[in-house]
Protein backbone atom coordinates (compact mmCIF):
# COMPACT_ATOMS: atom_id res chain seq x y z
CA UNK A 1 0.00 0.00 0.00
CA UNK A 2 0.96 3.52 -0.74
CA UNK A 3 2.30 6.01 2.03
CA UNK A 4 0.23 8.72 2.17
CA UNK A 5 1.64 10.34 5.36
CA UNK A 6 3.02 13.09 3.01
CA UNK A 7 2.17 14.30 -0.50
CA UNK A 8 3.30 17.10 -2.55
CA UNK A 9 0.77 19.06 -4.23
CA UNK A 10 0.96 20.90 -8.23
CA UNK A 11 2.32 24.01 -5.74
CA UNK A 12 4.66 21.99 -3.56
CA UNK A 13 2.87 21.81 -0.63
CA UNK A 14 2.91 18.86 1.58
CA UNK A 15 -0.30 16.86 1.59
CA UNK A 16 -2.04 13.98 2.69
CA UNK A 17 -4.82 13.73 -0.02
CA UNK A 18 -4.57 11.27 -2.94
CA UNK A 19 -6.28 12.94 -4.81
CA UNK A 20 -4.18 15.92 -5.51
CA UNK A 21 -1.48 13.38 -6.94
CA UNK A 22 -1.61 12.66 -10.87
CA UNK A 23 -2.89 9.33 -11.91
CA UNK A 24 -0.66 6.58 -12.68
CA UNK A 25 2.03 8.71 -10.57
CA UNK A 26 2.39 7.14 -7.12
CA UNK A 27 2.91 10.23 -4.60
CA UNK A 28 6.80 10.93 -3.70
CA UNK A 29 7.54 11.49 0.01
CA UNK A 30 8.82 15.29 0.67
CA UNK A 31 11.22 16.20 3.40
CA UNK A 32 12.41 19.73 4.74
CA UNK A 33 15.37 18.99 2.70
CA UNK A 34 13.32 19.17 -0.65
CA UNK A 35 11.94 23.39 0.21
CA UNK A 36 13.94 25.74 -1.20
CA UNK A 37 14.99 28.20 1.06
CA UNK A 38 14.10 32.37 -0.89
CA UNK A 39 16.87 34.13 -0.94
CA UNK A 40 16.63 37.77 0.46
CA UNK A 41 19.33 40.07 -0.78
CA UNK A 42 20.03 42.99 1.90
CA UNK A 43 19.53 46.53 0.88
CA UNK A 44 23.18 47.77 0.25
CA UNK A 45 23.03 51.74 1.44
CA UNK A 46 24.83 54.32 -0.02
CA UNK A 47 28.44 55.34 1.71
CA UNK A 48 28.58 58.78 3.23
CA UNK A 49 30.59 60.15 0.22
CA UNK A 50 27.78 58.93 -1.90
CA UNK A 51 24.65 60.73 0.17
CA UNK A 52 26.73 64.20 0.72
CA UNK A 53 27.44 64.44 -3.09
CA UNK A 54 23.80 63.79 -3.33
CA UNK A 55 22.97 66.29 -1.05
CA UNK A 56 25.30 68.96 -3.01
CA UNK A 57 23.85 68.18 -6.52
CA UNK A 58 21.06 71.06 -6.26
CA UNK A 59 22.50 73.47 -4.02
CA UNK A 60 25.50 73.36 -6.33
CA UNK A 61 23.11 73.86 -9.39
CA UNK A 62 21.11 76.46 -8.25
CA UNK A 63 24.79 78.22 -7.81
CA UNK A 64 25.79 77.95 -10.95
CA UNK A 65 22.89 79.33 -12.37
CA UNK A 66 23.30 81.97 -9.53
CA UNK A 67 26.63 82.83 -11.31
CA UNK A 68 25.72 82.26 -14.92
CA UNK A 69 22.63 84.76 -14.66
CA UNK A 70 24.48 87.49 -13.06
CA UNK A 71 27.66 87.34 -14.88
CA UNK A 72 26.40 87.69 -17.81
CA UNK A 73 24.20 90.32 -17.11
CA UNK A 74 20.85 88.50 -17.40
CA UNK A 75 20.14 90.09 -14.05
CA UNK A 76 21.96 93.00 -13.35
CA UNK A 77 24.26 93.39 -10.44
CA UNK A 78 21.02 96.00 -8.98
CA UNK A 79 18.69 93.13 -8.52
CA UNK A 80 21.08 90.65 -7.21
CA UNK A 81 24.68 90.61 -6.56
CA UNK A 82 27.31 88.23 -8.15
CA UNK A 83 28.79 85.15 -6.18
CA UNK A 84 31.84 87.49 -5.80
CA UNK A 85 30.24 90.54 -4.87
CA UNK A 86 28.31 88.67 -2.06
CA UNK A 87 31.47 86.77 -0.87
CA UNK A 88 33.35 90.42 -0.72
CA UNK A 89 29.81 91.76 1.84
CA UNK A 90 30.78 88.34 3.72
CA UNK A 91 34.27 89.20 4.45
CA UNK A 92 33.52 92.93 5.09
CA UNK A 93 30.99 91.52 7.73
CA UNK A 94 33.02 89.34 9.54
CA UNK A 95 36.25 91.38 9.50
CA UNK A 96 34.76 94.78 10.25
CA UNK A 97 31.67 94.63 11.69
CA UNK A 98 30.74 92.03 14.26
CA UNK A 99 28.84 89.50 12.06
CA UNK A 100 29.13 86.65 14.38
CA UNK A 101 27.83 88.60 17.25
CA UNK A 102 24.81 89.21 15.17
CA UNK A 103 24.25 85.98 14.14
CA UNK A 104 24.67 84.71 17.65
CA UNK A 105 21.64 87.15 19.01
CA UNK A 106 19.39 86.01 16.12
CA UNK A 107 20.16 82.54 16.97
CA UNK A 108 19.32 83.01 20.66
CA UNK A 109 16.15 84.86 20.05
CA UNK A 110 15.08 82.08 17.53
CA UNK A 111 16.52 79.14 20.28
CA UNK A 112 14.69 80.58 22.71
CA UNK A 113 11.60 81.53 21.81
CA UNK A 114 11.25 77.97 20.36
CA UNK A 115 11.97 76.35 23.84
CA UNK A 116 9.11 78.77 25.23
CA UNK A 117 6.43 78.19 22.42
CA UNK A 118 8.17 74.05 22.09
CA UNK A 119 7.60 73.55 25.19
CA UNK A 120 4.14 75.10 25.59
CA UNK A 121 2.84 73.41 22.93
CA UNK A 122 4.42 70.39 23.84
CA UNK A 123 2.40 70.26 27.44
CA UNK A 124 -0.88 71.57 25.63
CA UNK A 125 -0.96 68.86 23.22
CA UNK A 126 -0.25 66.34 25.98
CA UNK A 127 -3.07 67.32 28.09
CA UNK A 128 -5.29 67.45 24.84
CA UNK A 129 -4.51 63.91 23.72
CA UNK A 130 -4.37 62.20 26.97
CA UNK A 131 -7.56 63.84 28.47
CA UNK A 132 -11.19 63.93 26.84
CA UNK A 133 -11.77 67.23 29.27
CA UNK A 134 -8.93 69.23 27.45
CA UNK A 135 -10.02 68.21 24.44
CA UNK A 136 -13.31 69.93 24.41
CA UNK A 137 -11.83 73.10 26.22
CA UNK A 138 -8.49 73.98 24.39
CA UNK A 139 -8.30 72.16 20.56
CA UNK A 140 -11.17 74.09 19.12
CA UNK A 141 -9.78 77.51 20.49
CA UNK A 142 -6.10 76.37 20.05
CA UNK A 143 -7.34 75.42 16.04
CA UNK A 144 -9.10 78.49 15.40
CA UNK A 145 -5.76 80.35 16.90
CA UNK A 146 -3.52 78.50 14.34
CA UNK A 147 -5.21 80.25 11.54
CA UNK A 148 -4.39 83.27 12.44
CA UNK A 149 -0.98 84.55 10.93
CA UNK A 150 1.35 85.57 13.46
CA UNK A 151 3.25 88.47 11.85
CA UNK A 152 -0.75 90.43 12.19
CA UNK A 153 0.57 90.31 16.16
CA UNK A 154 3.38 92.65 15.64
CA UNK A 155 1.85 95.65 16.44
CA UNK A 156 -0.04 94.43 19.64
CA UNK A 157 3.29 93.31 20.74
CA UNK A 158 5.10 96.27 20.63
CA UNK A 159 2.04 97.67 21.83
CA UNK A 160 2.19 95.48 24.77
CA UNK A 161 5.61 94.31 25.32
CA UNK A 162 7.51 97.81 23.73
CA UNK A 163 10.45 96.97 21.23
CA UNK A 164 12.59 95.28 23.10
CA UNK A 165 13.67 91.56 22.86
CA UNK A 166 10.87 90.35 24.86
CA UNK A 167 8.53 91.34 21.83
CA UNK A 168 10.85 89.59 19.53
CA UNK A 169 10.99 86.42 21.89
CA UNK A 170 7.26 86.07 22.49
CA UNK A 171 6.60 86.08 18.44
CA UNK A 172 8.23 83.76 17.79
CA UNK A 173 7.07 81.85 20.65
CA UNK A 174 3.88 82.38 19.22
CA UNK A 175 4.52 80.97 15.76
CA UNK A 176 6.21 77.85 17.32
CA UNK A 177 3.20 76.92 19.71
CA UNK A 178 0.82 75.63 17.03
CA UNK A 179 2.74 72.96 14.63
CA UNK A 180 4.58 71.25 18.24
CA UNK A 181 0.69 71.23 19.87
CA UNK A 182 -0.74 69.51 16.87
CA UNK A 183 1.95 66.69 16.38
CA UNK A 184 2.06 66.43 20.05
CA UNK A 185 -1.41 65.98 20.45
CA UNK A 186 -1.72 63.64 17.30
CA UNK A 187 1.07 61.52 18.88
CA UNK A 188 -0.36 61.22 22.24
CA UNK A 189 -3.68 60.44 21.05
CA UNK A 190 -2.67 57.48 18.46
CA UNK A 191 -0.69 55.70 21.31
CA UNK A 192 -1.59 52.28 21.17
CA UNK A 193 -4.59 51.55 24.21
CA UNK A 194 -3.45 48.08 24.82
CA UNK A 195 0.22 49.08 25.51
CA UNK A 196 -1.39 51.55 28.14
CA UNK A 197 -3.37 49.11 29.83
CA UNK A 198 -0.45 46.26 29.76
CA UNK A 199 1.53 48.93 31.64
CA UNK A 200 -1.24 49.95 34.03
CA UNK A 201 -1.01 45.86 34.89
CA UNK A 202 2.63 46.57 35.76
CA UNK A 203 1.12 49.39 38.47
CA UNK A 204 2.27 52.50 36.18
CA UNK A 205 0.35 55.59 36.87
CA UNK A 206 -0.02 59.15 36.72
CA UNK A 207 3.53 60.83 35.73
CA UNK A 208 5.85 57.89 35.37
CA UNK A 209 3.31 56.02 32.90
CA UNK A 210 3.23 59.33 31.02
CA UNK A 211 7.08 59.65 31.34
CA UNK A 212 7.78 56.02 30.68
CA UNK A 213 5.31 54.43 28.13
CA UNK A 214 3.12 57.60 26.61
CA UNK A 215 5.98 60.33 25.48
CA UNK A 216 8.03 57.31 24.36
CA UNK A 217 5.34 55.91 22.11
CA UNK A 218 4.43 59.81 21.25
CA UNK A 219 8.09 60.66 20.73
CA UNK A 220 8.04 60.44 16.49
CA UNK A 221 5.37 62.42 16.36
CA UNK A 222 6.82 65.11 19.11
CA UNK A 223 10.45 65.11 16.95
CA UNK A 224 8.40 65.80 13.75
CA UNK A 225 6.72 68.52 15.60
CA UNK A 226 10.08 70.00 16.96
CA UNK A 227 11.71 69.85 13.45
CA UNK A 228 8.55 71.67 12.03
CA UNK A 229 8.88 74.31 15.06
CA UNK A 230 12.41 74.70 14.02
CA UNK A 231 11.96 75.61 10.51
CA UNK A 232 9.06 77.89 11.51
CA UNK A 233 11.65 80.10 14.55
CA UNK A 234 13.67 80.69 11.48
CA UNK A 235 10.54 82.61 9.78
CA UNK A 236 9.81 84.00 12.32
CA UNK A 237 13.17 85.09 13.68
CA UNK A 238 12.79 87.31 10.18
CA UNK A 239 9.85 89.26 10.77
CA UNK A 240 10.39 89.49 14.56
CA UNK A 241 13.92 91.52 13.35
CA UNK A 242 11.69 94.04 12.08
CA UNK A 243 10.78 94.98 15.41
CA UNK A 244 13.39 98.20 15.66
CA UNK A 245 16.28 95.44 15.92
CA UNK A 246 19.64 96.94 16.54
CA UNK A 247 21.66 93.98 16.76
CA UNK A 248 21.10 90.79 15.10
CA UNK A 249 20.81 90.13 11.20
CA UNK A 250 17.89 91.68 11.17
CA UNK A 251 19.80 94.71 11.99
CA UNK A 252 22.00 93.95 8.85
CA UNK A 253 18.83 93.89 6.84
CA UNK A 254 17.30 97.33 7.84
CA UNK A 255 20.62 98.82 7.09
CA UNK A 256 21.39 97.50 4.15
CA UNK A 257 17.85 98.20 2.80
CA UNK A 258 18.33 101.72 3.46
CA UNK A 259 21.78 102.01 1.95
CA UNK A 260 20.35 99.58 -1.30
CA UNK A 261 23.33 97.29 -0.50
CA UNK A 262 22.47 94.01 -2.38
CA UNK A 263 25.53 92.11 -1.45
CA UNK A 264 24.88 92.50 2.06
CA UNK A 265 21.21 91.88 1.91
CA UNK A 266 21.90 88.40 0.17
CA UNK A 267 24.43 87.81 2.82
CA UNK A 268 21.64 87.94 5.28
CA UNK A 269 19.25 85.63 3.38
CA UNK A 270 22.16 83.31 2.70
CA UNK A 271 22.60 83.07 6.74
CA UNK A 272 18.71 82.63 7.00
CA UNK A 273 18.88 79.74 5.37
CA UNK A 274 21.95 78.04 6.96
CA UNK A 275 20.13 78.60 10.67
CA UNK A 276 17.51 76.93 9.21
CA UNK A 277 19.07 74.05 8.09
CA UNK A 278 21.22 74.00 10.85
CA UNK A 279 18.11 73.59 13.10
CA UNK A 280 16.83 71.13 11.22
CA UNK A 281 20.57 68.92 11.13
CA UNK A 282 20.25 69.55 14.87
CA UNK A 283 16.54 67.90 15.71
CA UNK A 284 17.42 65.09 13.45
CA UNK A 285 20.82 64.01 15.29
CA UNK A 286 18.43 64.38 18.64
CA UNK A 287 16.17 62.07 16.74
CA UNK A 288 19.00 59.18 15.49
CA UNK A 289 20.08 59.13 19.00
CA UNK A 290 16.65 59.27 20.75
CA UNK A 291 15.21 56.64 18.49
CA UNK A 292 18.15 54.26 17.30
CA UNK A 293 15.42 51.65 16.85
CA UNK A 294 13.82 53.34 14.13
CA UNK A 295 16.18 53.21 11.43
CA UNK A 296 15.51 49.41 11.47
CA UNK A 297 11.89 49.72 11.55
CA UNK A 298 11.67 52.14 8.47
CA UNK A 299 10.83 51.34 5.33
CA UNK A 300 14.54 52.41 3.54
Amino acid sequence: MTDVSHLTDKVGLTTTDLTLAPRGVAPTPVTTADLVRPIVKASRGRSRRATLALRAVLPAAIFCLWWLLTGTGVIPGTQLSTPAATWHAFVFLLFHQDLLGDIGISAARAGVGLLIGGGVGLILGVVVGLFALGEELLDSSLQMFRTLPYPAFIFLFIIWFGIGENAKVLLIALATLTPMYLNASNGVRNVDRRVVEAARTFGLRGWRLVRQVIIPLALPSILNGLRFAAGISVVALVFAETIAASLGIGALVFQASNLQQVPTLVVCIIIYALLGISADILVRTIERFSMPWRRHLAVR
